[in-house]
């Protein structure tokens, strides 16, 4: 729900906002909730597994991996024909066409560079270090929705983004942090940093989304979530295949599957596994941020970041030191902070179901 609004409930047991967009039945709210929920820890953590088997099994093509992440695009749309008969009339005045496309293009944009950011982040990292360093968006996160969303900056914030800037640190500094086999330490600092970058460009999208939910597309519906994420896929792919002509990384490709350690059909499995996961996490973000809110979102988010680095242990055998330790727990603490944050400025958050 829009951030500068408080919902409450009726006589009727309905959670209803105070905005004419949005009635819901708690029951509904809550398990619209749950679903996303889910779609963000299951889609978010297979997406940062598969895509570090892609590069541990040969892949190294870093366009091919930024692609995938927006190409999964297509399953969605047939969803677009079950929306409700009632949500074309819930709207009054929708934005122009110009405008929807510049809304669409910027966030496109942010989308591929963001993907890429990640793609070499994750290539020189291990997938429990590329986790535990990507925890730092919530920080990022809460600052832009302080400057964007109306969050207040309180105490609780302060603490998290502390906490998130000296554990990342930790990690920066830490001689035993490893990346894969055969990965210097020039290229390690270098995923280290693309992925921090790629951790507060990811944050200030999706304050951006929530503000164009709020003042531009100004209506909460189904639909909408379905749009907003299927056309900033369209921009991203098209800037990936760009990206991966322009490279030359295409030339490569054939070569690439032909060597894949797992085989032809499994480095197209995974390829397919990683657009369709990331789609999945994709629209869990979307669908809670017009739920909730921005910071909620990264705050769900961080629950998926703390369950990739302990099935990393299992699937790739990762290194679990003091220092990812100490760090794990920061994240943990620091989602604390933030889940209450989050509650305590929506308070549907913190209506019992029951």
């Amino acid at each position: 729900m829009i951030d500068n609004q408080e919902p409450f409930l009726n006589k009727d047991g309905n959670l209803v906002d105070q905005s004419p967009f949005v009635k819901l039945n708690r029951w509904k709210w809550w398990l619209l909730v749950a679903i996303n929920t889910i779609c963000i820890i299951a889609g978010q953590s297979a997406t940062v597994l598969l895509g570090r088997f892609y590069f541990d099994q040969g892949g190294n093509s870093k366009w091919m991996a930024t692609l995938v992440q927006g190409a999964g695009f297509p399953i969605l749309i047939p969803f677009l024909f079950l929306r409700p008969s009632q949500e074309a009339s819930t709207s009054s005045t929708s934005p122009s066409i110009k405008t929807l496309a510049s809304v669409y293009l910027f966030l496109g944009l942010l989308l591929a560079g963001d993907n890429y950011l990640y793609s070499v982040g994750l290539l020189y990292l291990s997938a429990s270090t590329y986790s535990l360093i990507s925890a730092t968006q919530l920080a990022f996160n809460a600052v832009f929705s302080y400057f964007l969303n109306s969050h207040k900056f309180t105490a609780l914030i302060l603490n998290s983004v502390t906490i998130l800037t000296l554990s990342a640190a930790l990690i920066a500094v830490n001689d035993d942090s490893e990346g894969p086999s055969g990965v210097s330490k020039g290229k390690f600092l270098l995923g280290f940093l693309c992925t921090v970058g790629a951790s507060a460009l990811y944050s200030l999208m999706l304050s951006l989304m929530q503000l164009s939910f709020q003042k531009v597309l100004k209506k909460e519906t189904f639909s909408v979530v379905l749009e907003m994420q299927i056309y900033r896929s369209i921009v991203a792919s098209f800037v990936s295949v760009l990206g991966l002509f322009a490279s030359g990384e295409w030339k490569s490709l054939h070569q690439e599957m032909e060597d894949f350690n797992s085989g032809r059909v499994s480095y197209v499995l995974t390829l397919v596994s990683v657009a369709l996961a990331w789609q999945v996490c994709a629209v869990g973000v979307v669908g809670l941020i017009f739920l909730v809110s921005s910071l909620f979102s990264n705050v769900i988010g961080t629950l998926s970041l703390a369950v990739t680095p302990l099935s990393a242990l299992v699937v790739f055998h990762d290194k679990m030191n003091g220092v990812k330790i100490l760090e794990r727990s920061c994240c943990f603490l620091k989602y604390t902070n933030l889940q209450q944050i989050g509650s305590s400025n929506h308070p549907a958050c913190t209506i019992s179901p029951f």
